[in-house]
Parts: C-alpha cells; structure tokens; sequence
C-alpha cells in the first residue's frame, strides 16, 4: 500500500438532501430528477433510499435488479452527464437488499449492498446484508461506498491504499444527529480522506430526520453543511491536496494489519 502526489484536479460533488414520500417511488423519482439535472456537479449523491424511504416491509415497492429505480438513474447519467448514487430497496432471488448504486453516464454502474443493517430498528429481520466492499472510480478519484449505519464501523471503512473519498447515503434519525456529524469526521480524520454523507430530512411512521448532510475534508474540517430543511449541497474535492497531505503526515504507515472474515 501506499500514496503517491498528484497534480491538483478538483471535482465537484453535490448532496440532494430531500424529504422522502413515504412508499411512493414514482412521486420521488418525479421530485429528484429536476435536482440531478440542475446539479453543476460530477457526482450527485442521494439519500438512504430515496425512492421509498426506510420501508422494512419492502415486498411491494422494492425495485427489481434491473427495475424502474436503476433504470431512472441509469437515464439521469446519461442524459445530463454526470455520476448519480444513492440506495434502493432491491428485490433479488427471493431476497431483499439495501442497494447503493453509483451509476456512471456511461451507463455502467456498480452495486453495493448494505454491510451493517439496523438491527434495533428491524432493518436485519427484512433484508440480507452484504458481504463485500465496494470502491468505485469516476473522474480520478476513487470513492468508497457506505450506507448509513455502516458509518458506525470504523474496520469497515478503513482505508488500505484504495480509496480517496467516501460517499455515504443515510436515513439517520434526528434523535442521534450529533452521533452523525460526529463519525462522518471521524472516519475523515482517520482514513485521511474527503467524506460526503447525505441525510434525508422530514418524517415518516418510525422517526423524524434533521438532514445535517456535509462535505467533510481529510483534516475532519467541515467544507460544507446543511442543517435542515430541503437543501442542494455544492462541494469541491481537491485529489492534489489529498495526495499533497498523505505524504507530509503518512499515519497510513503506521495502521495495524488486520484480516476482514
């Protein structure tokens, strides 16, 4: 593992921190799509299942592998040539899923599925979670994808040489908002990485949500934030800088091996 410098490129990054309707993805996709298409950004993150809210009975509106939700978001990156991601509720083989998708104009796109489902909230009793990482590259710089609750397991995230920024899509209640803001920077500080975390605001039957989305640089320094309400977050990830302070400060040498089982 290791570093090496970079010239200094930076790329914007955009966060869509929305209420959600509740179990209605044709009126939620209808309500995001003017929000990517004005988006002046290379990367537009949605929140924790944006086109359902958090449902955990998921059996009639989850989307099919290759169902509506990707397929809008497959659209939006094409049409306005940017990266679209957030999660989906996926129906799969008899299973359902906490899907992130980052989806590339092009067309391609790469699923994540959620490691760290939210037992004291029934998440684990209605879907399957996932059994790998996933680091995705777009634009020169290397994200690691994480949903929500996975914000809070610090081994999962860590950075081994492989990633440059997090994106994180969360549905995170208010009452632990503080919670939120506080792992969003730590995982920042200790893998020396930018991290982008978009949090839904608004209600639905289980919990009331405050947003609190940000952009968060290597140093844990907030960039940008939301508070509440409906928002449209504008950041900039400077992948020079990054390269530029790994080196002066490698605490990345210094980590402690481990093995994930």
């Amino acid at each position: 593992q290791g570093y090496s410098s970079a010239a200094s490129d930076v790329y914007k990054r955009q966060l869509c921190q929305c209420d959600i309707a509740w179990e209605q993805p044709a009126r939620n996709l209808a309500r995001l799509e003017p929000m990517v298409a004005a988006a002046e950004a290379d990367v537009v993150l949605l929140p924790e299942l944006f086109a359902t809210g958090f449902t955990l009975d998921p059996a009639g509106v989850a989307d099919g592998a290759g169902g509506a939700v990707v397929t809008a978001l497959r659209r939006w990156a094409a049409r306005y040539g940017k990266a679209v991601a957030g999660s989906v509720a996926v129906a799969e083989n008899g299973r359902f899923y906490n899907r992130m998708y980052f989806v590339k104009p092009s067309g391609e796109f790469i699923g994540y599925d959620k490691r760290h489902l939210f037992a004291p909230g029934g998440e684990a009793r209605q879907y399957t979670p996932g059994d790998s990482r996933a680091v995705v590259e777009y634009g020169g710089v290397r994200f690691l994808l994480l949903v929500c609750y996975d914000l809070r397991f610090p081994v999962w995230s860590r950075c081994r040489g492989d990633y440059d920024a997090i994106l994180c899509c969360a549905s995170w209640p208010a009452p632990r908002r503080e919670v939120w803001r506080t792992l969003l920077r730590a995982r920042a500080i200790e893998n020396q990485c930018y991290a982008a975390g978009v949090n839904r605001v608004g209600d639905d039957p289980a919990a009331r949500y405050a947003g609190d989305s940000a952009l968060v640089d290597f140093k844990g320094r907030t960039m940008v934030e939301a508070g509440g309400g409906e928002r449209i977050l504008t950041g900039v990830f400077d992948t020079g800088a990054l390269a530029a302070f790994r080196e002066k400060f490698p605490a990345w040498r210094d980590a402690d091996e481990f093995v994930l089982k």
